[in-house]
């Protein structure tokens, strides 16, 4: 007999313990641990980083007013008052590339252990919490690694060893530590239903020789993406990812295929841009810059990014479906007001094809 199940197995963002990608300084003062994090945020200032603290006040009465303060150039301060909760964080912080936890107060999946033999026993107290130490650094050069660290994890003579004042090769190190965890990306061709302008599925329509739909799918496979059919019913084919959030156009298609892999980015193209080419994909790829929400192709003469010939980055699927949930379904509202980069082409590479007349006056012009 089956196991009764209550909840639908959903794939899951890949999460640590309250972000997608952190770890934990611990090993001496906080002082020191918050210097070392401001120093090398500085010198990673293309990321998007931030610092889970303790407050170290002594009597902090529960602020039943949140308060939001923004400053005219953008920055912003929120005073609230709330309890530390995995997924409450992991919402808070699913935007970040990387985030620093002051591992003194909270445990982090990743760790970097400063040795200062000051805190040798509060070293000792966390021990079954240096279980993925990445990296080890010392504030003596003469301070040797503790014989209860050695004991307990044999290997650690091994780490690389920085000095506390070696921040360009510190940031170096976490920078690749970032840069392990940036999302491959797939690929989505849109397949949309019957055109009413058009009168048919504009996705069959021929301009190289076969189905419009196919000519994306292989554009995007020649640069080695696993590339799925975005469709509106289930079909069993393993080529299509059927829509899941109904009656929502191509923001259902996008959301549909985060819940199929949320840690992939998703290169979005739709059938109805026949001039997209090679040239194209290439230049949104090299200008991809996964620090961002998305990377978006834009027309040079346009106002808006085009929506629809785009990188999402993982981060943006909750950002999707806090539009869903305000009710808005358009991926382009979503791009203008949120932090994406912008790639700038000739217009004529994005031109939407239509209609009848607009369809035979493209294929004239390919074929010529």
């Amino acid at each position: 007999m089956a196991k009764h199940k209550k909840h639908t197995n959903l794939e899951r963002r890949d999460n640590d313990n309250f972000a997608p990608n952190e770890i934990a300084i611990l090993g001496t003062n906080c002082g020191v641990i918050s210097d070392l994090v401001h120093k090398v945020s500085q010198k990673l200032s293309n990321y998007k980083l931030a610092y889970f603290d303790a407050s170290h006040a002594k009597d902090v009465e529960r602020n039943r007013l949140s308060e939001f303060t923004f400053h005219h150039e953008g920055n912003l301060q929120i005073t609230t008052s709330g309890n530390v909760n995995k997924f409450e964080q992991r919402l808070q912080f699913a935007q970040y590339d990387y985030v620093f936890i002051n591992g003194n107060h909270y445990q982090g999946a990743k760790q970097i252990l400063i040795l200062d033999e000051v805190k040798e026993a509060s070293v000792l107290k966390r021990l079954s919490q240096l279980d993925n130490i990445q990296f080890i650094i010392k504030l003596n050069s003469e301070t040797e690694i503790f014989d209860f660290l050695v004991e307990k994890y044999p290997n650690i003579k091994n780490k690389i060893c920085y000095s506390i004042d070696e921040v360009d090769a510190i940031s170096k190190h976490i920078n690749n530590l970032i840069q392990e965890k940036i999302a491959p990306i797939k690929g989505l061709v849109l397949v949309g239903g019957e055109s009413t302008r058009m009168g048919k599925d504009k996705s069959e329509l021929n301009y190289f020789g076969k189905p419009q739909k196919e000519y994306a799918k292989e554009l995007l496979e020649y640069n080695n993406f696993e590339t799925y059919y975005s469709v509106k019913k289930e079909s069993g084919n393993s080529e299509e990812i059927s829509d899941k959030f109904l009656n929502l156009g191509p923001f259902g298609g996008i959301c549909s295929a985060f819940q199929k892999d949320p840690n992939s980015a998703w290169l979005v193209l739709a059938t109805d841009v026949p001039f997209v080419n090679d040239e194209v994909i290439r230049q949104l790829l090299k200008h991809r810059n996964p620090s961002k929400v998305a990377t978006a192709i834009k027309g040079k003469s346009k106002e808006f990014v085009e929506p629809l010939i785009t990188i999402y980055e993982p981060k943006a699927y909750s950002i999707l479906l806090q539009y869903l949930a305000q009710g808005y379904s358009c991926p382009r509202k979503m791009l203008i007001n949120s932090d994406v980069e912008t790639v700038e082409i000739d217009d004529e590479f994005i031109r939407n094809i239509n209609t009848p007349e607009e369809f035979k006056a493209a294929k004239e012009q390919i074929n010529s």
